[in-house]
């Protein structure tokens, strides 16, 4: 006889924070990763069609349609490892009564872009790389 909690399943965050956390742990010790100060992410306005890519320098908040994309670091592996690419990332909601909600925070992986993509019932925004450079100038320093 099986009770009603043995037929219960993991839900698919449960089981993306478990692959996240077999993902990272699978990178050797020893690996060095590379900061990078710009972050490249795409988005789809899912109204729209629309897909975009867009740079976002670190510590930098860019808006793609009512969700604000603010990285906190973004990391590459060395060019003679296996490439991996992550970013620490937090995205605001902008809300219809103009009150910021924060959606999400946590790792993203460029291997794994559905793993942890912001899922908004309009907008999607997964991170595609870490770069060196941008064509996008930097922000200015506030001082």
């Amino acid at each position: 006889m099986t009770s009603a909690l043995s037929k219960r399943r993991p839900g698919w965050r449960v089981a993306a924070s478990a692959l996240a956390l077999i993902v990272a742990s699978s990178l050797p010790a020893s690996a060095e990763r590379l900061k990078n100060p710009v972050a490249e992410f795409t988005g789809i306005d899912k109204i729209t069609g629309r897909i975009i890519s867009f740079d976002v320098y670190m510590d930098e908040t860019v808006q793609f349609g009512a969700l604000q994309v603010t990285p906190r670091v973004c990391y590459t592996s060395p060019e003679t490892d296996e490439q991996r690419t992550d970013a620490f990332v937090e995205v605001d909601e902008i809300t219809l009564n103009r009150e910021i909600r924060r959606i999400f925070t946590g790792w993203m992986f460029a291997e794994s872009p559905g793993l942890n993509a912001v899922e908004h019932p309009i907008y999607d925004v997964w991170l595609k790389t870490c770069k060196e450079k941008s064509d996008v100038p930097p922000p200015e320093k506030t001082q």
